[in-house]
């Protein structure tokens, strides 16, 4: 192959019709299901990409149902936990012939991860977060993008929402009530800001893990959550050093780029946005590769092709009867590239 391509696709709870999701036990109508399964299914034809990454799947049947409507079932091999329905998680569906050995859903934080500090100074109090597991598990898989080169280590992921978290139900809540429930709002977007930085540093590890002292090329799909000049995101790519100059002397051996930037440096305007709310547009779904995608690195195999975005249908609001999810879909193409010597 002398190009592949990559795409990030939240699926909006794809799942089988009359099935309960969260607190809505009725779920989707069998008409809002069809509206789905079209819109998903022009979306994918739409694509055209070697690996896609989807988030929000609840029913296996639902993502095999939407490829057989596009006409793609033969011409892909979906990645989904054996037997999956019922449960939120991340999947893939990679062109047929590129996936090797078996793909692996990882919920639990490595073994030696923590996040526990005495302070940097006398004046910082100690802190430490006590979590152990992804909200959702995160999809790692390889694929053999190129016969000549090193199979890449994807990972498909979907870090915790920037909703506020939940408190009523817990018994510190409970017990004042009437103290707490003016401050709800924010002590709950703090908690899942906590959870998703806490899942942004654990991916990290494990990228690491991958990636340090190897020539392993690594790509990250996912619904991040979080704009690309976050802390979230800076805390998986590693803030790397976009070159300008110097031309192949580039690179990071654990540092990860954004096809967003690499798009900007393209374009005289920068007009990504893959998530509407509160009619704010930002940027939530992202894709990051490691030195071996970048174009000023002295170990690229594969240079930047472009991006695009499918986000029109953000402008309508009624996801329901339109069938649309309510995130973009990105896709981003590299060339066989190597840098010679």
């Amino acid at each position: 192959m002398d190009q592949v391509s990559f795409a990030t696709f939240n699926l909006l709870n794809l799942n089988e019709p009359g099935l309960p999701m969260y607190r809505d036990r009725a779920g989707w109508s069998q008409e809002e299901y069809e509206a789905k399964l079209n819109f998903t299914a022009r979306l994918l034809i739409d694509l055209d990409s070697d690996v896609i990454g989807f988030q929000e799947l609840w029913h296996h049947e639902s993502l095999s149902a939407a490829f057989e409507r596009a006409g793609l079932a033969d011409d892909y091999d979906l990645i989904v936990p054996d037997g999956h329905t019922g449960r939120i998680t991340c999947a893939a569906a990679v062109r047929k012939g590129l996936a090797m050995g078996d793909p692996e859903w990882i919920e639990a934080f490595p073994p030696k991860f923590k996040l526990q500090s005495s302070g940097d100074d006398a004046q910082t109090p100690e802190i430490e977060v006590s979590i152990e597991q992804f909200s959702r598990p995160v999809l790692h898989i390889k694929v053999k993008a190129h016969p000549d080169e090193e199979p890449v280590s994807v990972f498909v992921c979907h870090l915790k929402s920037k909703s506020p978290t939940q408190i009523w139900r817990e018994d510190w809540y409970k017990a004042d009530k009437e103290f707490f429930k003016n401050h709800a709002e924010g002590l709950g977007a703090a908690l899942s800001t906590i959870r998703r930085t806490a899942e942004a540093a654990a991916l990290r590890m494990m990228i690491s893990g991958v990636a340090k002292q190897t020539n392993t090329p690594v790509v990250v799909i996912g619904d991040l959550n979080d704009g690309k000049s976050s802390n979230t995101v800076d805390i998986i790519t590693g803030q790397p050093n976009y070159l300008l100059s110097n031309w192949q002397s580039g690179g990071g051996d654990v540092d990860l780029y954004t096809a967003q930037t690499l798009q900007e440096y393209q374009s005289e305007r920068d007009v990504y946005y893959t998530h509407v709310y509160k009619k704010r547009r930002s940027s939530l779904d992202h894709i990051l590769f490691s030195q071996e995608f970048y174009d000023a690195s002295r170990k690229r195999v594969w240079g930047f092709g472009g991006l695009t975005i499918e986000n029109d249908h953000l402008n309508r609001e009624d996801h329901k009867s339109t069938g649309s999810n309510d995130h973009g879909i990105v896709k981003v193409k590299f060339l066989h590239k190597p840098v010679t010597s």
